[in-house]
């Protein structure tokens, strides 16, 4: 007996699924979180290093702003084309498989980038790193809601934010030490590393998983989303663009916005009509998930809309470097990582609508503090509003993710995470156009404003033309005809950067009343709260 019991021990010891990779064993979870962290690490990142590097790569290729934007903008339609089609293609190949490939492609087209000898190359490769970008983030998340319960649910959200915010705070830093000590080909060149081992770890790791109720292809609606999103985002990059002199008035302008509006049409109609949609819209009419993603859409268009004023100011206004000006939102991220695990436990054992809420409004502060600029502003003052950005993010997210899918079932977590994530894209798009245009109106404004306040014949212009004359004289050593000019021109050139400080402020308290507004869908949600150990009830708060 004494033998045969120690060989059921050793056959024990020797089970599959006594490895941590098994899926039947209790820590598998948490590697597969690890693994989709450092994919969603590596998508996230190239988003955000790339911003600080055009400029190089402009004077490398020897292109305009025109052309090199492409940079950008492929990047973003090819990943808006392919997030509402990752929940299909998941569905019908298999969620590793399909991630798998969206992994090779961003590693693939990192690789391209890096060794792109012209304009077109590189911005054919960025639309490569966009379809595999399309298809890891929007998997990432729905691969770590199947795998965890309900209950784990927040703090496994809160650590998959952690890689997310890591690439935003790093993203900008990064990219300005590499472009300014090294090359640009660098901020491509550091994916491929970092993808080989997420790809590698996805093989060993992750369970495959296919949906066998997969619906047939919505070609109808995969051919209406790929004019509709793609052309739409083409409008709204162009309506600013400085080779468009007619603005948002062009034809070309109005024909994309007029050919959006009705592949829009034709996309919401087939979606709500088929039995089998590539975006199951429905979901939609779903309390909790309808209204989480009207919040998305608003948080979308004030903060990421907003996310290029803080550079520009600090930049053209402070006179700060790439490298100096990535540094300060350094610690967002981090604040962010830190807070989403501790808002996922709180959303777990309480009302999750609470740090929602609460999120949102301490991020509108943070925008309007930033609606009070100036070209005295202290360095403290600007970091405050950012300290605050990163733990308003932290607390938000996390409970906004785990309540919008509560009574999402396991199937349709790709389909979810499609529609969110493509919400956020188009949103985001949206305000990033929206501040623009206000910002462009506002400097206008402003600059007419200021303007008309110098009067050439007044006392008090030429008292100040006098003292700065002066001042010409006295520190440049410039005769007295060319010290008045100069005088004039650091005059108006001051004018100049009050209009646009100005505008910029404005631009910042249109998206924190814009950001406030998001509070109004989160009181309309529905929570769950424990009955009795094992059973739940909903119950409208």
């Amino acid at each position: 007996m004494r033998k045969l019991s120690a060989t059921h021990k050793i056959r024990r010891t020797l089970r599959p699924r006594d490895s941590a990779y098994h899926p039947q064993n209790p820590n598998y979870k948490w590697f597969v979180l690890g693994n989709v962290m450092l994919g969603t690490f590596m998508a996230v990142l190239d988003a955000t290093i790339v911003n600080v590097g055009l400029p190089k790569i402009m004077a490398s290729f020897g292109v305009g702003l025109s052309t090199i934007e492409w940079v950008i903008t492929g990047y973003m339609l090819a990943m808006a084309a392919m997030l509402p089609t990752s929940g299909w293609l998941a569905d019908r190949f298999g969620y590793k498989r399909v991630y798998f490939w969206g992994l090779f492609l961003f590693t693939f087209g990192s690789m391209l980038c890096g060794i792109s000898s012209n304009e077109t190359m590189l911005i054919s490769s960025r639309v490569i790193q966009g379809l595999g970008g399309g298809m890891v983030q929007p998997l990432g998340m729905a691969i770590i809601l199947r795998e965890f319960p309900v209950k784990q649910r927040g703090v496994a959200l809160g650590f998959w934010a952690i890689s997310a915010a890591a690439s935003v705070s790093f993203g900008p830093l990064i990219g300005g030490y590499l472009v300014d000590n090294f090359s640009w080909q660098l901020i491509f060149d550091v994916n491929i590393p970092v993808g080989i081992i997420a790809l590698a770890l996805t093989i060993i790791i992750q369970r495959e998983f296919i949906n066998k109720a997969v619906r047939k292809f919505d070609l109808t609606g995969f051919i209406s989303v790929i004019i509709f999103l793609p052309v739409l985002l083409y409008a709204l990059s162009e309506g600013n663009a400085s080779t468009n002199a007619e603005g948002w008035t062009a034809p070309y302008i109005l024909a994309c916005f007029a050919i959006s509006a009705i592949a829009f049409v034709v996309f919401i109609t087939r979606e709500l009509t088929t039995d089998y949609p590539l975006l199951d819209l429905r979901l939609l009419v779903d309390r909790n998930f309808g209204l989480a993603n009207v919040v998305i859409f608003i948080f979308s268009i004030g903060m990421f809309g907003s996310t290029f004023l803080l550079p520009l100011y600090l930049q053209n206004a402070m006179s700060y470097t790439a490298l100096q000006s990535g540094a300060v939102f350094l610690p967002v991220g981090i604040i962010q990582g830190l807070m989403s695990p501790i808002a996922g436990l709180i959303s777990d054992k309480s009302n999750p609508k609470i740090p929602i809420i609460l999120g949102i409004i301490l991020l509108a502060i943070s925008l309007y503090i930033n609606s009070d600029l100036s070209f005295l502003t202290e360095r403290p003052y600007v970091m405050s509003s950012l300290y605050l950005r990163g733990f308003a993010m932290g607390i938000m997210f996390t409970p906004l993710n785990q309540i919008s899918l509560l009574t999402i079932p396991h199937d349709k977590m790709a389909q979810a995470s499609s529609i969110t994530n493509t919400i956020r894209q188009i949103g985001g798009s949206i305000g990033v156009a929206l501040l623009t245009t206000v910002l462009t109106a506002r400097i206008s404004f402003h600059s007419q404003v200021y303007g008309e306040s110098v009067l050439p014949r007044s006392q008090e212009f030429s008292n100040v033309i006098h003292h700065i004359t002066f001042f010409v004289q006295q520190h440049v050593g410039s005769s007295l005809p060319t010290a008045i000019q100069q005088a004039k021109y650091l005059l108006l050139s001051n004018i100049s950067n009050q209009a646009f400080i100005q505008g910029i402020n404005d631009d910042f308290l249109l998206a924190a009343i814009i950001t406030v507004l998001g509070v109004l869908p989160v009181i309309s949600m529905k929570t769950k709260k424990k009955n009795a150990p094992g059973q739940f009830k909903t119950q409208k708060q």
